[in-house]
């Protein structure tokens, strides 16, 4: 129970909700939960929610490409997202900044390899980092 409660907090901290899986992670670790485990359901769900946030944007691009592309403001975003997403993608771990950037990866179309290859490595990471401070 207590991992599927870890994947759960760690899935919903990586939507837009305002929520935070590291005092859930901490409070796993505390309570006894095997490091390797707490990695591995808190990783797990922090990664499924952010492929969930890709294909969000994703298919939101879909609903307001029209509207993104005939702004100024618009297409230089796109540009940019496309051309530089997968550089900007190694902010994606940052509180605040990190999930939506998640989203606008979808909404930019980047590559879909390199975002799971990067963003789940600095998921991971984050969490590996967590446990060595313990």
């Amino acid at each position: 129970m207590a991992e599927f409660s870890l994947f759960l907090s760690a899935f919903l901290a990586a939507t837009i909700l305002p929520f935070s899986s590291e005092a859930a992670f901490f409070v796993a670790l505390q309570g006894g939960m095997a490091v390797e485990s707490a990695l591995f359901f808190a990783s797990f769900g922090n990664i499924l929610a952010i492929i969930f946030n890709y294909y969000l944007g994703y298919f939101l691009y879909e609903k307001t490409k029209k509207r993104l592309l005939k702004s100024k403001i618009g297409k230089k975003s796109y540009f940019y997202g496309h051309k530089y997403g997968c550089y900007a993608l190694i902010f994606s771990w940052l509180p605040i900044v990190g999930d939506p950037l998640t989203i606008v990866a979808g909404l930019a179309r980047v590559n879909f390899v390199c975002f799971v290859v990067i963003v789940g490595f600095l998921r991971f990471g984050r969490y590996y980092l967590l446990t060595l401070m313990i």
